[in-house]
């Protein structure tokens, strides 16, 4: 059974969130939503998330799931919001602990933070599944950007993160904390170890030069040919050089700071403080 796939494009972000329907039923998920976040002056917005809460309710769908297939560093999620609005049981990787370990100490968060993904409703690992209606998701662990990467595969469409792009543009950064180039193309390779027509719907897309238009889906098949990092058969110690040269030389993605705090705890804000005022750490030179 082929879901029914909606894309929400984000601008500020050049994030991709998904409604993927049951298409016999009124069942659906909601993949990698965005909050929006102005930096500068610390507000939030939910325009990004308030479209797909509007579409949802015009079509009469009923959220199962608010799948996370990261914790992201350039967006913070929306998912606690379009819960309370619409339903849905929040979900990501259980590899989530590693990356709540790693940033609890990165942001001095203390013995009051949970680092055993508690904060999340439902945490997947390697081959478990699921369903959306009658739709069955198999669940693929794909790390190598960040330890705790998943693949949601739905039928014949693969849900893939930021684990590749699209084939014009090639792969994920592995250069935050946990991240690794080997281990990441070994990821790569279980994604098209997929049948060739399975679809392929990418986390971003920063649309690579030459190409008018964004997008944000392929299949295994076009990437296995024309992926710019991994196509054609690329060996591993090739990727690997090529990553971690590309890698050393990107800058930090603008909202890693507020979004990790924020998406590490399930799209929630820090407690506030004694005042009752939230507040969002900057660890100087830890980054």
């Amino acid at each position: 059974m082929t879901p029914e796939v909606k894309a929400f494009f984000d601008d500020a972000t050049n994030t991709v969130s998904y409604v993927v329907k049951d298409p016999n039923s009124k069942a659906c998920a909601i993949i990698d939503s965005v909050l929006d976040f102005d930096y500068a002056s610390g507000h939030t917005d939910t325009k990004s998330a308030d479209e797909v809460i509007a579409y949802v309710k015009a079509e009469g769908l009923k959220p199962e799931w608010l799948l996370e297939s990261h914790v992201h560093a350039d967006h913070l999620s929306a998912a606690p919001y379009i819960q309370a609005q619409v339903g849905g049981k929040i979900g990501i990787g259980d590899q989530i602990s590693v990356v709540q370990d790693v940033f609890g100490k990165v942001f001095n968060e203390g013995t009051e933070f949970q680092r055993d993904g508690s904060q999340f409703d439902m945490l997947f690992k390697e081959g478990d599944s699921f369903k959306i209606g009658g739709l069955d998701v198999n669940v693929m662990h794909t790390p190598g950007h960040t330890p705790a990467c998943m693949t949601f595969v739905v039928d014949d469409a693969a849900f893939v993160g930021d684990t590749m792009f699209m084939p014009d543009f090639g792969t994920a950064r592995c250069d935050f904390p946990g991240g690794s180039a080997e281990t990441l193309y070994s990821s790569i390779q279980k994604i098209l170890s997929l049948p060739d027509e399975t679809k392929i719907f990418v986390g971003h897309d920063y649309k690579a030069p030459g190409r008018d238009d964004f997008a944000w889906e392929t299949t295994v098949g076009e990437q296995k040919a024309r992926n710019i990092h991994v196509g054609e058969g690329k060996a591993a110690d090739d990727f690997i050089a090529m990553r971690t040269k590309r890698d050393s030389e990107l800058n930090v993605p603008k909202l890693i700071v507020p979004a990790i705090q924020v998406n590490m705890r399930a799209g929630q804000m820090p407690e506030p403080d004694a005042n009752g005022q939230v507040y969002l750490k900057v660890p100087v030179n830890a980054l």
